[in-house]
């Protein structure tokens, strides 16, 4: 019996690897093994979804998956090379029945990738062939089910009205970090997470006596003002007050929630940005996020209403919830705030850290070129384009501002960001636009800081006469 599961193991390792392979490598290496030769009949060969690299990586996972499993490695090449063999013939005969490259036949897609190496396994290890074929009728609709997965989870990109580009490596991220609902499989399908942070580092603050001491720290939530002027803000938006809150990660951290509450209300603002990351972990539900971002929005007091824009951690389909919790969510979208005939625009983007799903062309594609523009992202990964489109305030967060610092060192020490260093904490200019990275209100990973409080920020827009002067700090 556990032979028979290690072969069907094996089986599925290899069928799994040219689309995993084709999903990490988009277009690179992708010649087709045919060359795009023509058959006698005039019909390609075997077609272009089959590919040197996929053949070639199919072969290897065999071959080193079958050390895992405990078979030997010349026993995993061949199970390798007959299925491959299988697939080819299957993709063969498909184009003799002018079936397109690349489309779904069930049983024909899976019989012969499946029974040429189980006749090699049964003449291998002397199995009986009843065996053998109990173990290709599981082969068979189990592989099906798998593909028909991958294309419709993974592969598809939403319609024209999605406010995203995607990619197939984005749906993947999407559905392990928003699409599972058993609890088992969200923790297997993020055990990189799992065992880094709450196993090892959470472990090692623990072990060191620390652990107690940065979740008193990580509680400790500090607010921040600052005031910026600029020669180009409309008149009537002088004194205009923006309350700033990054990185909430409300689920993460007991007792977070009502340290927010406390500071909150009793701040009066014109507007509440909050930028990203509602919960903590980058996996499960968004339930206890939402309803605790309820009990926070509930006492934010503001004249133009709460806007955000997603984070690595949120999930666009929570984007109802959030909305529905009070925020009006800018996902590659600009919203125009106005006062007496003058405008300034909030322009914010889909996460450019993880996802990559920002397109600031669409973002700003309204936006008239002379404006005021506000821009929000929830990391400081793409200042450069945001610059560009010549935004004059750039809010994000995202680096919690290293939220583990050491006294010697100037700066947060990891910034989980490609952006440069100037970006990670505090204000910064890039040219003409003034930025603002937000050491985070929550922690996520490890919920402890050291040397590093997270913050609440109002900033105050003053009108100036002549050039910009740069960044006052007050309070």
């Amino acid at each position: 019996m556990l032979i028979g599961l290690k072969i069907i193991l094996l089986l599925l390792a290899v069928n799994a690897a040219p689309p995993l392979i084709a999903l990490l490598l988009k277009e690179r290496w992708n010649r087709p093994l045919d060359g795009n030769r023509m058959f006698a009949d005039g019909k390609p060969f075997l077609g272009s979804h089959k590919t040197i690299r996929g053949v070639v990586g199919s072969i290897a996972t065999g071959t080193l998956f079958s050390l895992f499993l405990g078979f030997p490695l010349v026993f995993g090449f061949c199970v390798g090379f007959f299925s491959m063999t299988g697939d080819l013939v299957s993709s063969f005969l498909k184009r003799r029945f002018d079936i397109a490259s690349g489309t779904a036949v069930s049983i024909l897609d899976q019989i012969f990738e499946g029974l040429l190496p189980l006749v090699f396994v049964k003449f291998y290890f002397s199995l009986d062939w009843v065996f053998v074929t109990v173990l290709l009728v599981l082969f068979i609709p189990i592989t099906h089910l798998g593909a028909i997965l991958f294309k419709k989870e993974i592969l598809p990109v939403p319609g024209n009205r999605y406010p995203c580009l995607i990619r197939s490596r984005t749906r993947f991220k999407a559905w392990r970090a928003c699409h599972i609902a058993l609890p088992p499989l969200q923790r297997c399908f993020n055990l990189e997470n799992i065992l880094y942070h709450e196993w090892m580092m959470t472990g090692a603050f623990k072990l060191i006596r620390q652990y107690e001491k940065g979740v008193r720290n990580a509680l400790d939530i500090r607010f921040r003002q600052i005031e910026l002027e600029f020669s180009d803000i409309p008149p009537v938006f002088d004194s205009y007050r923006i309350l700033f809150l990054s990185d909430l990660h409300l689920d993460g951290l007991p007792g977070l929630t009502e340290r927010i509450v406390d500071i909150v209300s009793d701040i009066e603002c014109d507007i509440c940005i909050i930028g990203g990351d509602i919960r903590a972990e980058m996996y499960g539900s968004s339930f206890l996020a939402v309803s605790r971002l309820r009990q926070v929005i509930s006492k934010i007091r503001t004249r133009d209403g709460v806007f955000g824009v997603l984070g690595n951690h949120d999930c666009i389909e929570a984007i109802p919830d959030f909305e529905d919790a009070g925020i009006c969510m800018l996902v590659n979208d600009a919203h125009a705030l106005e006062r007496d005939g003058d405008t300034v625009w909030l322009v914010g983007v889909d996460d450019p850290h993880y996802y990559r799903t920002h397109d600031l062309k669409l973002a700003f594609s309204q936006v008239p070129e002379d404006a005021f523009k506000i821009f929000i992202a929830h990391s400081p990964e793409v200042y450069k384009e945001a610059a560009q489109h010549m935004a004059r305030l750039y809010l994000c967060g995202h680096t919690h501002g290293g939220q583990v610092r050491v006294s010697f060192w100037d700066g947060p020490i990891i910034t989980h960001s490609r952006a440069p260093r100037k970006t990670a904490s505090g204000l910064w200019k890039h040219k003409d636009m003034y930025g603002y990275t937000s050491s985070g209100v929550g922690t996520s990973g490890v919920h402890v800081r050291f040397n590093c409080p997270g913050e609440i920020v109002l900033l105050t827009l003053k009108k100036c006469d002549d050039s910009p002067k740069g960044f006052n700090k007050c309070g």
